[in-house]
């Protein structure tokens, strides 16, 4: 069998990265490439895969632990979409909370599967409004010990991705592409816009042609990391909607997510990333929010009709016994005397301590 080119896609929760692996995959295909994804979380029912398999391509998901923890279960992944999809490509996106690739992932990797895996260099995504405070020693709103991932996360990375670009003026992301390579000299520093496209074909074309990645193994505090990861709630769920008349499903996306932004805006709950995808037959709408109810975006649509999907997604700084509340009462508030909801999928949890399959503590050589 052919070799494939891997290339992982890391980045804090709601840093852009699916919506970067669904213009990159469509961008590749354009190219005559075969592509596959593998999507990661810590529970089933993943909106990142559902959106994902909207587009046609064969996608794997790792669900249960993150990549590290289940190393096993990613290569099983990476075999599968290899022999599925006969890929030239596999995007991989771990999960948003998870550090430590290089020594976990990366060096694994290397050894064990440099003939049949090319693997390409760590993109880590940073949403500028993250980015910044980092920067200037801040938290950017999340527990400190969750600031620490995304920093970790930062000093590990091959290329360093600016997402949103399209969301700043041109001396501000001058500005923040400068401080950004002075406080991570060893990394490639560029910019992309998902909205319009900017940067994306000179990310591609640098993860095409290069094959420097793991080139340094960080020292990561895994009492900080776990902590980082534990003060997060984590619900995944899935509901089945049905009214008696016609609804406008992206007006029904962009008011749950409204009204559950608010309650949690008012409960203090800081967001790492809410994100839900409404299905329609084979129409979709999906909606993030990423820090207060400002935050909100929603695109694409699922137009009209009387019966739908809704996948949730939600990590928030609080325990999985408020989160889980709060999240039900917002959907019984919202959908009481108007939509009959059926729950068909519902887990809410706490992260374990991360407990990686490897953890190599020297860079492996490139072959």
């Amino acid at each position: 069998m052919k070799s494939t080119r891997i290339i992982f896609v890391g980045g804090f929760l709601g840093a852009g990265k699916t919506t970067l692996l669904w213009d990159a995959a469509r961008r590749l295909v354009k190219k005559n490439l075969q592509v596959g994804l593998i999507t990661n979380d810590q529970a089933p029912e993943l909106a990142d895969t559902v959106l994902l398999s909207h587009q046609g391509l064969k996608v794997a998901e790792v669900s249960g632990s993150c990549f590290c923890c289940n190393f096993n279960g990613l290569t099983d992944a990476i075999q599968k979409v290899r022999t599925e999809a006969i890929a030239d490509i596999i995007l991989a996106e771990p999960v948003g909370s998870c550090t430590d690739l290089s020594a976990t992932i990366l060096q694994p990797l290397k050894q064990n599967r440099n003939r049949e895996l090319v693997i390409a260099p760590l993109s880590v995504l940073a949403d500028p409004a993250r980015l910044l405070p980092i920067l200037d020693g801040k938290t950017a709103e999340l527990h400190i010990d969750a600031a620490y991932i995304f920093r970790k996360q930062l000093e590990e990375s091959d290329i360093i991705l600016i997402t949103k670009a399209d969301n700043l003026e041109k001396e501000v992301l001058e500005s923040l592409i400068e401080r950004t390579r002075k406080a991570f000299p060893f990394a490639t520093v560029l910019s992309i816009s998902a909205l319009t496209g900017e940067g994306v074909d000179e990310w591609i074309e640098e993860v095409l042609k290069r094959t420097d990645t793991g080139l340094r193994i960080t020292d990561v505090d895994y009492d900080i990391y776990a902590h980082g990861e534990a003060v997060l709630g984590w619900l995944n769920g899935t509901v089945q909607l049905k009214s008696e008349t016609e609804t406008d499903w992206d007006a029904f996306t962009s008011g749950f997510l409204t009204e559950l932004g608010q309650r949690l805006d008012s409960a203090g709950y800081g967001v790492g990333h809410v994100k839900a995808i409404l299905e329609n037959k084979e129409r979709y709408v999906i909606g993030n929010l990423t820090g207060k109810t400002s935050t909100l975006s929603v695109r694409s649509s699922a137009g009209l009709g009387t019966t739908a999907k809704l996948t949730i997604n939600a990590r928030v700084e609080t325990s999985p016994e408020n989160l889980d509340a709060l999240v039900r009462e917002t959907l019984e508030a919202f959908t009481h005397d108007r939509y009959d909801t059926r729950i068909t999928a519902w887990r809410c949890l706490q992260p374990g301590r991360p407990n990686p399959t490897h953890r190599f503590t020297q860079v492996v050589s490139a072959s």
